[in-house]
């Protein structure tokens, strides 16, 4: 049977995304996996897949426009089913009379008759919201993520002009008015007194020396400072650090890159003990739900990819299953497409556990911001030479490199978080195990 295709929580916690480009037409025939639209999140774009073969029905989303999490954007049809299951579809759905986006008739007029401020159908048969206090004949419609946006900056969605198909309020059209600073939408409920004696003004010069220019926030930096302030002020982190000696791993390395086909990165090495420790330690290879604590079975591992934009966190799965050369050629096709936008979305979503090296850029040490629901991250620092202890007690030199695990308290005590990072340890400094 027929059924509608909604927008996907693309990203944990992203509450709207919008439509890049629509890879079929109308008509298409698709199977199960075949790419059908570009959806450009606040830091990526990813791919939106067919759940099952048919034909795209209809499209109800023009390209370009923002869509809220869970709204409608094109009806899929099944197999031999006609035109008129469209209609059925979208009628079970209360959203009967929708239109293709490219025929949607630029008017007013709304579709139906609805009270001020109740919801009504656009044009192209979304639901939307009625501005208050607009005649018949100049009424105009406004999504749900529009109008709860506006409320939350403070903005008269009075004041501000339509472009969507039937003069309807989008996100485009509000961005604007969401840059202008507070006292501009919010005006202040009270008037100070004239002052007898005008004062005035003080300034502050400005040297020459402090040019400076305002970089505008795209989707993904702000996504990331969304994402990063609600783990820091609602996850309790805490950290543990270890000095792991790392002359064996740096040995085998050369071994096994001078023998291979493909070259092999310390960070492969890393992923790979940090999914064997996971298994040393299953009670550290869970998440938060809330409700409740998830651990999982298989090992699934997100690794952070630096991109143009700002970082991404693409997941590798069943890592404790794959051998060192197929981790190596999987992180580097994630991270080859996540710096061009091409990730699909199953492959941004899950892991219980990241991992983020800046050892290649001569970070030494660091600590890196959990993504929840994630119990944990491992930060790599630089590998680098150091006086050592040998097991006799002598002094020698040998190469360290510095990781520091930030975890989450609520799923991780102290004691599981600590047996986690030395079962890494030990197999960082004894690399053998990591092949094994």
């Amino acid at each position: 049977m027929a059924e509608i295709l909604r927008m996907p929580e693309v990203l944990a916690g992203a509450s709207e995304a919008s439509i890049q480009s629509w890879l079929v037409s109308p008509g298409s025939m698709l199977v199960v996996d075949q790419p059908i639209a570009e959806v450009e999140t606040e830091k990526a774009t990813v791919e939106l897949t067919a759940e099952f073969a048919g034909a795209l029905g209809r499209i109800l989303v023009s390209e370009g426009d923002n869509v809220a999490v869970g709204d409608a954007i094109a009806v899929l049809l099944g197999e031999g089913e006609a035109e008129g299951a469209i209609e059925a579809a979208l009628a079970g759905a209360g959203l009967s009379a929708a239109v293709t986006p490219e025929s949607a008739p630029q008017t007013s007029e709304p579709t139906r008759q609805s009270p001020p401020g109740a919801e009504g159908l656009t044009p192209n048969g979304r639901v939307a919201h009625v501005l208050p206090g607009v005649g018949d004949s100049e009424r105009r419609f406004v999504s749900p993520l529009v109008r709860r946006l506006a409320r939350q900056h403070g903005v008269d969605l009075a004041s501000v002009t339509g472009t969507g198909p039937g003069g309807r309020v989008v996100h485009r059209d509000l961005e604007p008015h969401l840059a202008e600073p507070a006292e501009k939408t919010q005006p202040s409920a009270a008037v100070e007194p004239a002052d007898p004696k005008p004062k005035t003004p003080r300034t502050t010069p400005v040297p020459e020396s402090a040019a400076f220019e305002d970089v505008p926030l795209d989707r993904m930096r702000k996504a990331i400072a969304r994402r990063l302030t609600e783990s820091k002020s609602t996850v309790p982190h805490f950290y543990l650090t270890a000095d792991c000696r790392v002359d064996a791993l740096l040995a085998l390395r050369r071994q096994v890159n001078e023998t291979g086909t493909r070259k092999i990165s310390i960070n492969d090495f890393v992923l790979k003990a940090v999914a064997g420790a996971l298994g040393d330690v299953p009670e550290a290879n869970a998440i938060w739900t809330g409700e409740a604590i998830r651990r999982y079975s298989s090992i699934d591992i997100s690794v952070a990819v630096a991109t143009d934009g700002g970082l991404t966190t693409p997941v590798l799965r069943n890592v404790e299953r794959m051998p060192l050369s197929e981790v190596s050629a999987a992180v580097a096709d994630l991270a080859e497409r996540g710096r061009a936008g091409l990730l699909r979305q199953h492959e941004l979503e899950g892991g219980s556990f990241s991992v983020s090296n800046l050892g290649m850029h001569g970070t030494q040490e660091f600590t890196a911001i959990l993504n929840p629901p994630q119990s944990g991250i491992l930060a790599i620092g630089a590998a680098r030479p150091a006086a050592v202890v040998g097991p006799d007690g002598e002094l020698a030199v040998g190469t360290i490199m510095t990781v520091t695990l930030s975890a989450d308290h609520r799923v991780l005590d102290g004691a599981v978080a600590a047996q986690w990072l030395a079962a890494f340890q030990r197999r960082i400094e004894n690399a053998l195990s990591i092949l094994i």
